[in-house]
């Protein structure tokens, strides 16, 4: 139950990540200046951090190349995509354990 908690909490980040990402180029674009509220506060405690490298660093170098994030992300992909479909419908999602309220918590 461990990892499975680990890895939503992974996805969970990533998917804030994404977000965060989006918003930042859409304040851009936008000719505002994206200025965060509190650019001291962590968005992941140091032992989720020391979580997700245990999950994505296969090579174990402290580190999370580009192919171990993609390696990680296509599992993840393939776990919750139940039909193996390919694709992920809202049904796939909804039993995902994923919840968008989350994605607007973190880091606050």
């Amino acid at each position: 139950m461990g990892q499975r908690y680990s890895r939503i909490l992974v996805v969970i980040f990533l998917f804030a990540s994404f977000a965060v990402g989006l918003a930042v180029r859409t304040a851009i674009a936008q000719g505002k200046a994206a200025v965060a509220e509190t650019p001291n506060k962590q968005l992941l405690t140091d032992a989720q951090v020391e979580r997700i490298l245990l999950l994505m660093d296969t090579d174990k170098n402290g580190k999370i190349s580009r192919q171990e994030w993609m390696n990680f992300m296509a599992a993840e992909f393939d776990r919750l995509d139940k039909d193996k479909s390919g694709e992920l419908d809202p049904k796939e999602l909804t039993q995902s354990r994923l919840q968008v309220s989350t994605f607007t918590s973190v880091g606050k």
